[in-house]
């Protein structure tokens, strides 16, 4: 969602920036392929299921979203590997949005298949099923606090006017904790990766050189940041200190959740440490000497490797942008280099908290 975020490495299984939602089972490493799935009316496109060949069937790493279209899709990428769908044995998931998790539920109940889910995501998946509409109202509490409750009333206006189906959630068969996890003759590292969602998960194969990133590491963009329905606390720290945790295992190929596979995840974390530094700079900057609000700031910045301006984005990224602006500003709380004011509506305003705005700083510790 944020401002462009650089280069990445050529893709490993040739399917490049422009090619890599072309359907089919794209090989990645022997056992290993890449299936990508429809998304309804979304700017990703597409979303990668890897599916892992296994000695009495496959195992999938994230499922898509719950539609036809995707189900069909699905059944013909496996298909053209010598499989079924019900030969899927399990399904693991690295969080709990829609175009991950919601099509594994469909799966279980049709093929009895076992789904698994980072433990960190419980919190949100229990909201979501206490939902009785389509309001994600800790979302709307963030624009609020962020000074754009106009906003929040236009999104909470047309979300109520649109259809709410809950049967799509439902409780994981399993809660994954880190550690190992088999899938069939295959060993995977469980890596909680807080940031994107409270509970992300990545799964690790240190014996094939693989990092099934799901939305943690994304090759040409960032994933968002600070839209969760759980109450996050610092999503951006706990973002980049997942990145680095990443670095500290053995490098390995990316296999992202939207995208093509690259050669080097820790080239990608690399510059998504340098972006999100960039990013923090450029957020202080614009608060300056002023004391101003998430919305404010973020109708100051520019968005996508475009630059687009914020009121160009449609309501659903501005609120996006205003959600990871508001991560970046409490970041930069939390760090020193602000300070917080809260009025008495509840909106959350930032001043700088140094006297020498060309004080050198860093996101990395």
């Amino acid at each position: 969602m944020s401002a462009g975020s650089g280069g990445t490495a050529a893709s490993s299984d040739g399917a490049g920036r422009g090619r890599w939602t072309e359907p089919g089972a794209h090989p990645v490493a022997p056992g290993v392929h890449r299936v990508p799935l429809p998304l309804p009316d979304d700017a990703l496109r597409a979303v990668n299921v890897y599916v892992l060949e296994q000695p009495d069937g496959v195992a999938l790493i994230d499922s898509g979203w719950a539609m036809p279209a995707s189900l069909e899709l699905l059944e013909r990428g496996l298909a053209s590997l010598g499989h079924e769908l019900g030969d899927v044995r399990q399904i693991l998931v690295t969080h709990i949005h829609r175009d991950h998790y919601t099509q594994a539920v469909e799966l279980r109940r049709l093929l009895g298949s076992r789904v698994y889910l980072g433990a960190g995501e419980r919190p949100s998946l229990e909201r979501l099923l206490a939902l009785r509409n389509n309001v994600p109202v800790s979302s709307l509490q963030v624009l609020r606090r962020g000074g754009a409750a106009a906003l929040a009333h236009r999104i909470e206006r047309y979300l109520l006017a649109t259809e709410w189906d809950a049967s799509v959630w439902e409780p994981p068969d399993a809660w994954l904790t880190a550690g190992e996890h088999s899938a069939g003759d295959r060993t995977l590292r469980v890596i909680p990766t807080p940031g994107h969602t409270t509970g992300h998960v990545v799964f690790l194969d240190e014996a094939a050189g693989l990092l099934f990133a799901g939305d943690h590491v994304l090759p040409h963009i960032t994933p968002s940041i600070g839209f969760d329905l759980a109450d996050a606390g610092l999503p951006l720290g706990d973002f980049l200190d997942s990145l680095r945790l990443v670095a500290t295992f053995p490098d390995a190929a990316l296999l992202p959740a939207h995208g093509p596979v690259t050669a080097s995840a820790h080239a990608r974390v690399d510059e998504l440490l340098a972006h999100h530094d960039r990013r923090l700079g450029q957020a202080l900057a614009a608060v300056g000497a002023r004391t101003i609000d998430a919305h404010e700031v973020a109708r100051i910045l520019t968005w996508t490797r475009r630059e687009t301006p914020f009121a160009d984005l449609d309501a659903f990224n501005q609120m996006l942008a205003v959600s990871e602006t508001a991560a970046h500003l409490d970041l930069l709380v939390a760090r020193g280099l602000l300070v917080e004011q809260a009025d008495d509506d509840g909106v959350a305003r930032y001043a700088a908290a140094l006297a020498d705005p060309d004080v050198a700083w860093s996101t990395r510790p």
